[in-house]
């Protein structure tokens, strides 16, 4: 039996490293088939997964030998991290590796949606002219409004200083003490981000504290100029209440790249359907070619390290 169970994608490199140390049992639609998942699982030491496989208490019972839980990404809301603390079990997100990739994706998104030019090659190729029509705003003097300032939170405000945006934030976890308060963003509250923002991007996980956090009386609190980014999670946002701001002109507009149902059903289709300030992402956001390459070469190197394999290179 493998020692090493792995449900999604994962890169060729990281598969051979793991494959230089353990046995691999690699499939990556196993995912889909919950009963074959925990009969391979039942004597394997590590599993490794995305954000489809469900790590549910009932597939952690099954796995007797299991030592850890490797996660291609950081979110952990398809991981039962509670019964694996309990069982001893190491949950190991690939914290930081896709960060770059979610920071672009933010910035890109923000200036389609302020610029607001980039869908007009149709009207241009029609002959149309709309010049005065698709006058947008710059990012230089806005400010990006940040709820999470973790590691990929701070990498967005990094690029975002380049443009010349101003900086706020709003994380409970860090203390109001902490140096990067001081150095990298204005720290404010919850309902101030809201109201000041002009580009707001969000960066939580998704827990009871956050479920529905942006629901329709927060969203009224922003500015109707303002645009909203999420890369998060999909239940943070009220995608009912999301869909009526946008068509009541309560907000200028939206990139929405997760889902509280993924992939998104025909009712969150129609929700936004025919909306011209909306860019909708098929949960992408941290996902190219060099991201997934980071996310596969560290977490094959956090289980390694978990399951002490000898000679493993930086």
């Amino acid at each position: 039996m493998a020692e090493i169970v792995i449900s999604e994608f994962i890169t060729p490199e990281a598969l051979a490293l793991l494959e230089q140390h353990h046995s691999v049992h690699y499939d990556s639609t196993l995912w889909e088939r919950d009963d074959d998942l925990a009969a391979v699982l039942r004597d394997a030491r590590a599993l490794i997964v995305r954000n489809k496989t469900q790590v549910g208490g009932g597939l952690i019972g099954a796995a007797a030998r299991l030592e850890a839980v490797g996660r291609l990404g950081v979110g952990l809301d398809n991981i039962d991290v509670a019964t694996c603390e309990r069982r001893g079990i190491k949950v190991l997100p690939a914290h930081g590796a896709n960060a770059a990739a979610v920071a672009e994706y933010v910035i890109g998104a923000a200036l389609i949606l302020l610029r607001g030019a980039f869908g007009a090659t149709p009207r241009l190729t029609a002959g149309e002219w709309p010049r005065e029509q698709l006058i947008g705003r710059q990012l230089e003097g806005k400010q990006l409004g940040l709820l999470g300032f973790g590691a990929i939170g701070q990498a967005t405000a990094a690029r975002a200083r380049v443009f010349g945006m101003e900086i706020a934030a709003y994380d409970p976890g860090i203390p109001h003490d902490a140096p990067r308060w001081q150095t990298e963003a204005r720290r404010m509250t919850f309902e101030e981000l809201l109201e000041t923002s002009d580009v707001l991007s969000l960066h939580l996980p998704l827990n009871e504290e956050t479920r529905g956090a942006l629901g329709g009386a927060a969203l009224a609190r922003m500015k109707p100029s303002a645009v909203l980014i999420n890369t998060a999670r999909g239940g943070i946002v009220d995608e009912r209440a999301l869909a009526a701001a946008l068509r009541d002109g309560r907000l200028a507009g939206v990139a929405l790249d997760v889902f509280e149902t993924e992939p998104i059903d025909g009712g969150t289709g129609a929700l936004f359907a025919g909306l011209e300030n909306v860019l909708l992402t098929p949960h992408i956001a941290g996902v190219t070619e060099e991201s997934n390459a980071r996310v596969s070469d560290v977490t094959a190197r956090n289980v390694l390290e978990v399951l002490a394999s000898p000679d493993i290179t930086a």
